[in-house]
């Protein structure tokens, strides 16, 4: 069973030094999508604006910046509060967005108490998945009829109805 945690924040969207509107946003995080953040953006319109980036850069921006090309995120200070600040950078736009340190933090701490770091891979079920792969399977009607893939001359595989040159 997967688990979610979301907070609802109204983040400012930077639009000079001066001027800045509120912005409604969902955070979102999935245990079975652990290495990823969502971030959806309700901007007035039918369809809200939904960004995906890696969970490990708005852990690390909140402490320091980091990031390259399409989402930066660092931590500074606006009129003596602490605040992150995420760049996001698409063909259609920039957008320079600031939130609450604290609730940012606050909530990035729920998502590593959900999955730890260094866990995520076993959220994703790959190992159960491989074994389910790999596992030996009941012989279905090739394998029964005592053919093999390599094809040997004691066992004629599925191609040797093409032997008049008309085959693959």
């Amino acid at each position: 069973m997967h688990s979610m945690v979301e907070r609802e924040l109204e983040l400012k969207l930077v639009l000079s030094p001066e001027r800045s509107i509120l912005v409604p946003a969902l955070l979102s995080y999935r245990s079975d999508d652990p290495f990823a953040v969502h971030v959806t953006f309700h901007i007035g319109s039918e369809n809200p604006v939904k960004w995906t980036f890696a969970r490990e850069l708005l852990v690390e921006g909140v402490f320091r910046p980091c990031g390259h090309g399409d989402v930066r995120i660092w931590p500074t200070k606006v009129d003596s509060r602490n605040v992150v600040l995420i760049a996001l950078s698409s063909p259609d736009g920039d957008a320079l967005l600031e939130a609450s340190a604290s609730v940012v933090s606050a909530w990035v701490e729920r998502t590593l108490r959900l999955v730890p770091p260094g866990t995520e891979s076993g959220q994703l079920g790959m190992d159960a998945a491989l074994a389910d792969l790999l596992a030996p399977r009941r012989a279905d009607g090739l394998w029964a009829r005592g053919h093999h893939p390599a094809g040997g001359k004691d066992a004629p595989g599925p191609l040797d109805d093409a032997q008049d040159g008309d085959g693959c």
